[in-house]
Formats: structure tokens, C-alpha cells, sequence
């Protein structure tokens, strides 16, 4: 696994923090340009867990840095080419930001998470049982558990703070949010963007079932894609040889811990449960699989 040492938290002296989300910790660099500390902190039903998962910081900004880079000719992102070592001024600085840290640029982030859905799992199964629908968007009836889904649907949610829990909402209300012009290219690029990557990532025996992407304005009032990309943090990765409609897939992602919590007696709010080691080990194996499939070459 990873030589990276564990980090749960971040401290940078030199320079002013600005959000610690769920996952990651923002520092100001300068007016332009800001630093992201990917941490090994894993959250679940919107709560953070007490119990980092040694290598997914690494994980997370590798197959992220990836994605960015293959998506670039379809949609800017907000990286740069700093060096996260530059900005900061100590060896314990240092430390804490190598392998796992960006420079990005400063830009406006979108107040709604594009929601990409291909197949019919987690909350979408839910709703589509209950009504037969996923966020208002009829489907056929008899669709099975964890079936690939006729089309790709866009359902958008708003993005919580930390410790609250997003909400699906309408692409209606997204263009009051947004303007009708943004809001249509939010779903256009998330939709393409996903599909582009779940054909390549077919080839390498993942199913991506579901996904998330965040995107932010620049000044001229372009859409760029932002926060982390088809990760296993932000998606639902399956193995492609284990997946059968009708049945729950394992997966390569942090779904195995909440399938761990939800046989626990926790009410879901802080404070999160403890994990036991072999659940941590499973866990960063799992992460370390999605990497592997996805970066090495053969």
C-alpha cells in the first residue's frame, strides 16, 4: 500500500485555511489560487468517521489528477501546474501535502452536485420501488435491482455542509439556481463526460454505476469542472464480471463501509461509529483495486 503516512487532519501554519469538508482541507495560497488536501478521512451518510483508511488520499488524487487530465479537451478543470510543495514553507508542511495535495484555481463553485445515474441502485432502487421513478423521471415498470438503466439520467442534488445531507431537487429548480444556460450545460457535460468515462472504464472491468461531479465559473463565465472526478469516493465502481441485474454487486468503493454500518445500532449522526481493522484493510484494499484497474497499464 501506500508509503504515504495516515492523515486524518491537516495543520499549515503558513497559510489560512478555508474550509475543512468532509474529505478535504482548502488553504489560500494567493487572490488567484488555492490549495486541496485530499486527508484519509472517510465519511458516510454524510457523517465522518473516526477512523482514517490509510492510502485513499493517495488513491483519490491520482485517479482524479487522471480523469482530469482525460477529460481535458472535453471541459477545462480548475488544476494548475504549481507544485503543492512550493506553496508551503516547512518539512512537516510538506509532509502532510506530497502524494495527496493540488493547487488549484480560485474559482465560483456551482451551489448544485450534477448527479450522473446509469444503473438502478442505492437511493435511485429506492425511489423507483416507492414510485416508479428516479427523481420524478418516470421509468419502465419491472426494472430489477442494480439494472443498467435505459438512458442516462441527470438528477441533481443541493450540496450540504459538513454534517447535513444533500437533497434531490428538479432541473427546474437547477435553472433557478444557476440561469437556464448554465444549468443546461452542467447536465450536458455531466452526462457526456460520464458516459465517456464509464465506456472507458468498462474496458477495465469496472462498471461505474452511479457518479458525482461539481463544476465552478472562471471569470469569463465558463463552466469548469472542479472537487474531485470519478473517484471511488464520489462514485459507485463494480467489478463488470460480478455484476448481474437482481442482485446487490460488491464494489470498490466506500459502499462496503456502509453496508459494514448499516448492521450497526447507530441512528446515522455524529459521532460516527469506530471500524474494525479488517474493515479499515478491506476497505483500502478496495480503494487500492479501483486505482490499479483504472491507471496501470498492462
Amino acid at each position: 500500500m501506500s508509503a504515504l503516512p495516515t492523515i486524518h487532519g491537516t495543520d499549515l501554519p503558513s497559510l489560512k485555511r478555508l474550509h475543512e469538508g468532509k474529505v478535504r482541507d482548502l488553504y489560500e495560497v494567493d487572490a488567484a489560487h488555492m490549495l486541496i488536501i485530499t486527508t484519509d478521512r472517510l465519511s458516510a451518510f454524510d457523517v465522518v468517521l473516526p477512523d482514517p483508511i490509510p492510502g485513499k488520499g493517495r488513491v483519490l488524487s491520482e485517479v482524479s489528477a487522471f480523469w482530469f487530465r482525460q477529460l481535458a479537451d472535453q471541459v477545462p478543470n480548475h488544476l494548475t501546474d504549481i507544485r503543492p510543495e512550493d506553496v508551503v514553507k516547512t518539512d512537516d508542511e510538506r509532509r502532510q501535502v506530497a502524494g495527496r495535495a493540488v493547487v488549484v484555481k480560485r474559482l465560483r463553485a456551482l451551489p448544485v452536485e450534477a448527479i450522473v445515474r446509469g444503473y438502478l441502485i442505492g437511493s435511485g432502487w429506492k425511489d423507483y420501488q416507492r414510485s416508479g421513478a428516479v427523481c420524478g423521471i418516470e421509468l419502465p415498470a419491472g426494472l430489477e435491482l442494480a439494472a443498467q438503466l435505459p438512458q442516462t439520467l441527470y438528477t441533481p442534488s443541493t450540496k450540504a455542509d459538513v454534517g447535513g445531507h444533500d437533497e434531490n431537487i428538479s432541473y427546474a429548480q437547477t435553472e433557478e439556481l444557476l440561469g437556464a444556460d448554465i444549468a443546461a450545460r452542467v447536465r450536458d457535460l455531466a452526462i457526456a463526460i460520464y458516459e465517456r468515462a464509464a465506456g472507458y472504464a468498462r474496458e477495465r472491468g469496472i462498471i461505474i454505476a452511479d457518479t458525482k461531479f461539481e463544476f465552478g465559473l472562471d471569470d469569463h463565465g465558463e463552466v469548469v469542472l472542479i472537487d474531485e472526478v470519478l473517484t471511488p469516493d464520489s462514485s459507485r465502481f463494480w467489478p463488470a464480471d460480478q455484476w448481474q441485474p437482481g442482485h446487490n454487486p460488491p464494489s470498490f468503493d466506500k459502499q462496503f463501509v456502509r453496508d459494514y454500518l448499516e448492521t450497526l445500532d447507530w441512528d446515522k449522526t455524529p459521532p460516527g461509529p469506530r471500524l474494525p481493522a479488517e474493515i479499515i484493510r478491506r476497505t483500502a484494499e478496495k480503494y487500492e483495486e479501483a486505482r490499479r484497474r483504472l491507471l496501470d497499464r498492462d
